[in-house]
């Protein structure tokens, strides 16, 4: 999903999530389950809420836990003592790494990024977009992105939505 700020691309996420009322209808397929990944999370480093606490909010299982970190690349941190860090005190990158492990915990069909990178610095960019790629490939996934890098859009999409106030279009990268 591409489009200029303000055109609705977050909002779309948010109706699709059934957060905000929408004045369409909405279906997704019986017993779709649906990962999300918000495009800011803001969490202040004297946040008492460590890793492991974050992931025990959907699960107690130590061993989806440690899956779905070895999913995006966190395994070999994890004997540093790294579910005990605080979420505040993770990098940028770390921190989106643990909300798309997170997000992935429950084997969502689909996942809902809102611009994935935003917190990431360059060399970061592609690292995650690889591992959304990986994700993907290996756990056969749909993912909506919301992305304004049209480089990631014409090497990741299959589809894309373009939105604007005033025109929609829907197609391959090259035609949308």
């Amino acid at each position: 999903v591409v489009g200029p700020n303000g055109s609705g691309k977050t909002v779309l996420f948010r109706a699709l999530l059934k957060l905000i009322k929408s004045h369409g209808l909405i279906y997704w397929a019986k017993h779709t389950k649906i990962g999300y990944v918000p495009q800011k999370l803001f969490i202040d480093n004297q946040f008492p809420v460590s890793v492991l606490d974050f992931f025990h909010f959907k699960t107690k299982s130590k061993q989806h836990i440690t899956e779905a970190l070895n999913s995006v690349g966190l395994a070999p941190h994890l004997e540093t003592g790294f579910l005990s860090k605080k979420l505040g005190a993770l990098s940028g990158g770390q921190l989106q790494r643990v909300l798309i492990a997170w997000s992935i915990l429950n084997k969502p069909d689909i996942l809902l990024f809102d611009e994935p990178t935003t917190p990431i610095d360059v060399g970061g960019e592609e690292t995650i977009y690889n591992l959304l790629h990986k994700l993907q490939m290996n756990s056969h996934l749909a993912i909506i992105l919301i992305s304004h890098d049209l480089n990631i859009v014409y090497k990741y999409a299959d589809k894309v939505l373009c939105l604007n106030k005033e025109k929609v279009c829907y197609g391959s990268p090259k035609e949308a």
